[in-house]
């Protein structure tokens, strides 16, 4: 039986990390962090979390493997199809009003179905010429997966299913070529959109967004960490632009709760009023 991991060798291993690869891990969550590294020790079958730094220390690559089995990447189309009503009924029109063009910000897009649902229904709005799209990951092996755009056969049913529930014109399967196994998305529905590496921990502002999605990336930071990125995030939006964070998040105790208003508290999408 493995044993417990105890916080003092966590707090090597995160501090190896922060000190060699300029990743910090120091403010997720410790219950979500520490079963995420028992899995990756006992998945190599390491000895130790120690056995674990010497790998770093020997092979240095390694540390992306680490990153990708560390951070989750659980998503589907169109999760949460009423959330997805929301936007394409009133927060993208509204933005699309005010101004010739749209920005958005997917921080955290994971394997990029998320980024697929943006396109899709920015299309379906004819809208999708108007928007400028930025992607973003801190897991180089997933935003690679993202590009290619491709989604496993057996996950399409439940895809398809979010997609008729969101109401959609057509059919998911007109936007998809499908080839061995996989439906890989048209590639001028992805036209629109950069996919970057970037660390929402440690990385800066690089740019302002009419809207940014940063749904289900907080739980696994602790309150500190969660209000330093949602500070970010506010310096990353436009006056009156808009965020929306995952349903089990929150900003009302967050240092920067009076700079927005709700605008859908059930989908959790906020208006950013102040700088």
């Amino acid at each position: 039986m493995q044993r417990e991991i105890e916080i003092a060798e966590l707090r090597r291993l995160t501090q190896y990390i922060d000190d060699q690869f300029d990743y910090d891990f120091k403010n997720y969550a410790m219950s979500s962090f520490t079963r995420r590294v028992r899995r990756v020790v006992e998945l190599y079958k390491f000895t130790s979390v120690d056995a674990l730094i010497k790998r770093f220390k020997e092979k240095p690559e390694f540390f992306q493997e680490f990153v990708s089995e560390i951070t989750v990447n659980v998503t589907e189309m169109f999760r949460d199809p009423t959330f997805w009503i929301a936007l394409r009924d009133e927060i993208i029109p509204e933005i699309l009003t005010e101004h010739k063009k749209i920005s958005i910000w997917h921080a955290g897009c994971s394997s990029g179905e998320e980024v697929i649902s943006m396109c899709i229904l920015l299309s379906e709005a004819e809208a999708l010429d108007s928007a400028v799209i930025v992607a973003t990951d801190i897991d180089k092996s997933i935003i690679n997966r993202a590009k290619k755009a491709a989604i496993s056969a057996k996950n399409m049913e439940l895809n398809q299913s979010n997609y008729e529930r969101y109401g959609g014109k057509g059919s998911l399967l007109d936007y998809f070529i499908e080839k061995d196994g996989f439906f890989y998305v048209k590639p001028e529905l992805l036209d629109k959109v950069s996919f970057r590496i970037q660390d929402l921990v440690k990385g800066n502002p690089f740019s302002k967004f009419d809207l940014i999605l940063c749904r289900n990336v907080m739980i696994y930071f602790n309150q500190s960490l969660q209000n330093e990125v949602l500070n970010k995030l506010h310096n990353s939006l436009f006056k009156y632009g808009n965020l929306a964070i995952g349903s089990k998040e929150s900003l009302i105790w967050c240092d920067i709760a009076n700079k927005f208003v709700v605008v859908n508290n059930e989908e959790k999408i906020y208006k950013k009023i102040k700088e």
